[in-house]
C-alpha cells in the first residue's frame, strides 16, 4: 500500500485485503451496519435547513415525528448562500407567470423536443403495415386505418396523455424516475445507504391521500421484506432502460431513412445504396450538433416542426378532398374486427408496423423535464393528435384509390406542385424526431448514474437555466456508432421497422409495469381500476409484441442482442457497486480503535484540513486506517465528505448538507452528507466549495453550543455525565433562522475526553478546554477552524477496488475481477467527477474482497 500525491501513476494496491482495524478484545462493529450512530455525539443536522430536522435514534423516530407534525410547518425552498453545485435554484423556472407570447415560445420548444418521433410515424407505418402481405381492397385499408387510429387514441392519448404523465417525479420523466417515486415511498432500493433524515428533505415527501390503505401497506411491506421482488423490480427497470436506449439507437435510423426514400418518388434513378449513403451522411450531422443545448435547438426547430405538422394535416385534407371522405367510416371499430375476420394472420402481422404510429410516447414522457405535464397535455391534444389523424385520414383516402401503392405512401400522397418543399420539411422533421429520443437518452442516463444502475461518464450541462438539459459526449457518439452499423447492415426500413417495434414494446410494457406499482402504492387507486388499466395496456403490448416477435428471425434478433449486452453492463455494475459498498461497512473501523489512539490518532496532527471522501454514511471508512498507517501526519481537523445520491430529482440547495460530529470534540473529526438529486447539477469550484463548507460546519457548531445552552437553562445540571451520555439530540432550525429545541438531551461529547488517549495533540491551540464555559468553548473552536483552514485544504481520496474470493464461484469471479473491473477502469475517474484539485490531492488504495 502507498500515497501518491496529485492523482498520477497507477496505485497498489493493499497486501492486508481482509484487514479490520479492531482493538483485541473490543467490540465488533458487526452489528453496527445498520445502526444510524456513529459512536459519539453529534447528530444529523441540515445546514441552514428550512423547516428540516436534526438526526436522532431509530427507536425515537416514529414519536418525534409526530411531535414534529404539530409543533412545525415546512416551508419552500429558499435560494441562500449554498447554492454552489447549481447555478440557478430548482423550480425557479417552473412557476413563471406565462405571457400569450412565452406560450407561444413554449409550444414550438414542445414540438422540438418532445414530439418530433411521433410527428414523423406517418412516414412509415403504412409502409411497413402492408411490407410483407400488400392491401387487395378498401376493406383492408379500412381496417389497417381503423387499426392506427384506435392505437393513437389507446396509447399515446389515453395511457400516456392521461396517465403515464402524472406518474413523473417531482417534473421528471422515464423508467428510473418512476422507479426513484417507488424507492422513496418504499425501502425498494438495493444499496443499503438510506437514513431517516433523507426523508425529511422537502421533494423527498410524496403526494398521498392522509388515510393509508391496508392494501397499500401491505404491498409496501412485502416489497420492503422481499429482496428478491427488489431485484426483480431492478430487473424491470434495467431491461426497460437498455430498451430506451436500444430505442434510441432505431429511431434516427428509422425516422432519416424514411425521409430520404422521398427522393426514390422525386428522382426514380435514386436506388437503396444511394439512399443508405445519404442516410448515413444525415446521422453524422445530426449526432455531431448533438451538443448544442436543448433549448436553443429546441427553439430554433420548434417552428420547423410546426410547419411538419401543418404540412401533413394540409396534404390531408387535400387527399381527402380529392379521392373522397369515406375514410371516416375507419372511425367505426367494426372495421377492425371485419379486418381480422377475413385476414387473421394478415392482420396480426400488421400489428408490428401499426404500432409504430404511437413512436415517441415514451420519449413524450422521459423528456418530460423540459416542460410542464399541461403544456405536454395541451399541445399534444390540440395541435399533436388532429393533425396525426389528418395525416393518416389522407394517406387512406390515397390508398383507396391506388391500392397497388403500398411503398413510400406518404410521399406518393403528395400534391406534384409542394413535393421537393415538403420532402425538405419531411427530412427536417426527421432529423428531429432522432434528437427527440437521443435527449430523452441522456436524461436517462444521468438518473441510472446517480442511482448507481450505470458506469459514471461525463456529463455536459448546455444551459445556464435549465438544469436539466445535459449532454454526455461518450453516450451520444456511441449511439452514432451503433446507428451506422444498424443501417449498414439492414439497408431497409422494412427490416428497421420490426427492429423498431420490438424496442418501442419492451419500453412500454415496463412502464405499464411500474405505473401499476405506483397506482397500488402511492396513489392508491381502487383495485378494479388499477386491474382494468394493467389487463387493457399490458393485455395490447403482449398482443402487438406476440406479432413482432414473429419476425424476429428476419434481423431483429441483432437489436436483442443489442439490448441483452446493455442490461448485462448495467446490472453487472450494479452488482459490483452493491457488493462493494456492503464491503466497506463491514470493514469499517471500530470507535474503540478511535478511543485507544486518542485524540492524535496515533500520529501527528499536522495544521490544515483533510477532506477525505468516502462512500459510507455511517462509521469511519477503513481506508482511513490506511492514511494512518501510511502518512506519518493526518491533519488537524478531519472532514468526511460523503456525496450521496438521493432518490429524488432535486434536493433543495438549504437542505443539501447534513453534518456529525465524530468522536469527542477534541479529536476535530466531523462527518459531511452532501446529498445530491439525479437532476442536480454539480459544477463546483473548489475553493467556493471550501469555503461554504467551512461555513456550513461553523452554524452546525454554533446550532450545536446555542441548543447545549438552552438544554443546560432547562435542566440546570450538564455536570452529569452518566445523564448526558445516554441522550440524543433534536435540533431545529426554523425559516427566520431561530432555532427551536424539543426538549430531548444532548449527547455531550465532552464526555469523551476522559478516555485515555496516545499523547498530546499537535493542533493549534491544543485540545479545547471542557472545563470552560460553553461561549468560550466555542470561540476557540471557531478560531480553531480558522486556523486550520488557512493553514490549506488537503483532499484525501480513498481508491478501492473489490476481487472476488479465492473459493468464489466462476461465474462471481467472470464479472467482479474481469467485467466490473473493466467497467471501473474506463468510467469516468471519481478525482474529474468531484472536481477535486490535483495539487491537493492525495490518495491511498485499498483492494476488498468480496
Amino acid at each position: 500500500m502507498e500515497t501518491g500525491s496529485g492523482g498520477g501513476g497507477r496505485l497498489p494496491k493493499s497486501e492486508s485485503a481482509e484487514m479490520r482495524w479492531v482493538v483485541p478484545g473490543g467490540a465488533d462493529d458487526e452489528d453496527e451496519i445498520e445502526s444510524s450512530d456513529d459512536g459519539f455525539g453529534g447528530t444529523d443536522t441540515p445546514v441552514a435547513a428550512s423547516g428540516s430536522r436534526g438526526g436522532c435514534s431509530d427507536a425515537d423516530e416514529d414519536e418525534e415525528d409526530a411531535l414534529l407534525h404539530h409543533r412545525l410547518v415546512r416551508t419552500g425552498p429558499r435560494a441562500d448562500s449554498f447554492d454552489v453545485e447549481a447555478l440557478d435554484v430548482p423550480g425557479l423556472y417552473r412557476h413563471q407567470e406565462f405571457t400569450l407570447c412565452r406560450s407561444i415560445v413554449l409550444t414550438l420548444q414542445t414540438l422540438g423536443v418532445v414530439f418530433g418521433d411521433v410527428g414523423t410515424s406517418p412516414l412509415y407505418t403504412f409502409d411497413i403495415m402492408f411490407n410483407k402481405y400488400p392491401n387487395t381492397s378498401k376493406e383492408d385499408v379500412l381496417g389497417a386505418l381503423s387499426l392506427v387510429i384506435y392505437t393513437l387514441i389507446l396509447v399515446p392519448l389515453l395511457k400516456y396523455t392521461l396517465i403515464v404523465l402524472w406518474g413523473n417525479d417531482n417534473g421528471e420523466g422515464g423508467i428510473f424516475a418512476l422507479y426513484s417515486l417507488i424507492c422513496r415511498n418504499a425501502k425498494a432500493s438495493l444499496l443499503p445507504n438510506q437514513l431517516p433524515s433523507d426523508t425529511r428533505i422537502s421533494s423527498f415527501q410524496l403526494k398521498v391521500p392522509s388515510v393509508e390503505l391496508e392494501r397499500s401497506l401491505r404491498i409496501k411491506e412485502r416489497l420492503e421484506t422481499s429482496s428478491m421482488l427488489k431485484k426483480l423490480l431492478l430487473m424491470l427497470v434495467l431491461f426497460g432502460t437498455s430498451m430506451v436506449i436500444a430505442d434510441g439507437v432505431v429511431t434516427p435510423a428509422m425516422s432519416v431513412m424514411s425521409a430520404v426514400n422521398g427522393l426514390k418518388v422525386g428522382i426514380s434513378s435514386v436506388n437503396e445504396g444511394e439512399v443508405v449513403m445519404i442516410t448515413v451522411a444525415f446521422l453524422i450531422v445530426l449526432f455531431s450538433l448533438q451538443r448544442f443545448g436543448t433549448s436553443k435547438v429546441g427553439l430554433v426547430v420548434g417552428p420547423a416542426l410546426f410547419i411538419w405538422f401543418c404540412c401533413l394535416s394540409g396534404i390531408g385534407i387535400y387527399n381527402i378532398m380529392t379521392y373522397g371522405s369515406e375514410v371516416f367510416r375507419a372511425f367505426n371499430p367494426i372495421y377492425m374486427y371485419y379486418y381480422f375476420e377475413r385476414k387473421p394472420t394478415e392482420a396480426w402481422m400488421s400489428l408490428g408496423g401499426c404500432l409504430l404510429c404511437a413512436t415517441g410516447s415514451e420519449a413524450m414522457f422521459a423528456d418530460l423535464c423540459y416542460f410542464s405535464v399541461r403544456s405536454v397535455q395541451l399541445t399534444f391534444v390540440c395541435l399533436v393528435l388532429p393533425c396525426l389523424l389528418l395525416g393518416y385520414l389522407g394517406q387512406a383516402a390515397f390508398l383507396l384509390e391506388n391500392l397497388t401503392e403500398n411503398e413510400q405512401v406518404f410521399f406518393l400522397s403528395i400534391p406534384t406542385q409542394v413535393f421537393w418543399p415538403v420532402v425538405f420539411i419531411a427530412t427536417l422533421a426527421a432529423l428531429i424526431a432522432s434528437r427527440t429520443m437521443t435527449t430523452a437518452i441522456f436524461s436517462i442516463i444521468k438518473q441510472a448514474t446517480a442511482l448507481g444502475c450505470f458506469p459514471r461518464l461525463k456529463i455536459i450541462h448546455t444551459s445556464r437555466k435549465f438544469m436539466g438539459q445535459i449532454y454526455i459526449p461518450v453516450m451520444n457518439w456511441f449511439l452514432l456508432v451503433s446507428c451506422l452499423a444498424f443501417v449498414t447492415t439492414f439497408g431497409s426500413i422494412n427490416e428497421i421497422g420490426n427492429a423498431y417495434g420490438i424496442a418501442e414494446l419492451g419500453v412500454m410494457m415496463m412502464t405499464t409495469i411500474l405505473v401499476t406499482i405506483i397506482m397500488l402504492l402511492i396513489w392508491q387507486v381502487n383495485i378494479v381500476v388499477v386491474l382494468c388499466f394493467l389487463t387493457l395496456f399490458l393485455g395490447l403490448e403482449l398482443f402487438f409484441f406476440s406479432s413482432v416477435l414473429g419476425s424476429v428471425a428476419d434481423g431483429s434478433w441483432v437489436l436483442l442482442v443489442f439490448t441483452a449486452a446493455l442490461y448485462l453492463i448495467m446490472y453487472i455494475w450494479n452488482y459490483g457497486t452493491k457488493l462493494k459498498y456492503e464491503t466497506e461497512v463491514k470493514q469499517k473501523l471500530s470507535m474503540d480503535l478511535m478511543m485507544d489512539l486518542g485524540c492524535n490518532l496515533g500520529t501527528v496532527r499536522a495544521p490544515g484540513i483533510g477532506l477525505l471522501y468516502n462512500e459510507l454514511v455511517r462509521g469511519v471508512p477503513a481506508i482511513f486506517g490506511h492514511f494512518l498507517t501510511t502518512m506519518p501526519a493526518i491533519h488537524s481537523m478531519i472532514i468526511f465528505v460523503c456525496i450521496k445520491w438521493v432518490p429524488v430529482p432535486v434536493v433543495p440547495q438549504n437542505e443539501r448538507f447534513l453534518f456529525r460530529r465524530v468522536c469527542p470534540k477534541n479529536y476535530h473529526m466531523f462527518r459531511c452528507i452532501a446529498r445530491y438529486g439525479y437532476k442536480d447539477v454539480r459544477k463546483e469550484n473548489p475553493q467556493a466549495f471550501e469555503q461554504l463548507l467551512i461555513e456550513s460546519l461553523e452554524k452546525f457548531i454554533r446550532r450545536e453550543a446555542q441548543e447545549r445552552s438552552l438544554e443546560s437553562d432547562e435542566n440546570g445540571d450538564t455536570d452529569s455525565e452518566e445523564e448526558v451520555a445516554s441522550s440524543s439530540s433534536r435540533v431545529l432550525v426554523g425559516p427566520n433562522g431561530s432555532i427551536y429545541s424539543l426538549g430531548v438531551p444532548l449527547l455531550d461529547e465532552s464526555a469523551g475526553a476522559s478516555n485515555p488517549t496516545l499523547g498530546s495533540s499537535t493542533s493549534f491551540d491544543g485540545s479545547l478546554d471542557e472545563t470552560m464555559d460553553g461561549r468560550r468553548s466555542l470561540d476557540n473552536e471557531l478560531s480553531f477552524i480558522h486556523k486550520a483552514k488557512e493553514s490549506g485544504v488537503v483532499y484525501l481520496l480513498g481508491h478501492g477496488d473489490i476481487r472476488a474470493r479465492k473459493e468464489s464461484f466462476f461465474v462471481k469471479k467472470l464479472v467482479i475481477n474481469y467485467f466490473y473491473a473493466f467497467l471501473r477502469k474506463n468510467c469516468r475517474r471519481g478525482i474529474a467527477t468531484l472536481s477535486i484539485p490535483h495539487t491537493r490531492l492525495m490518495q491511498v488504495a485499498m483492494q476488498y474482497m468480496v
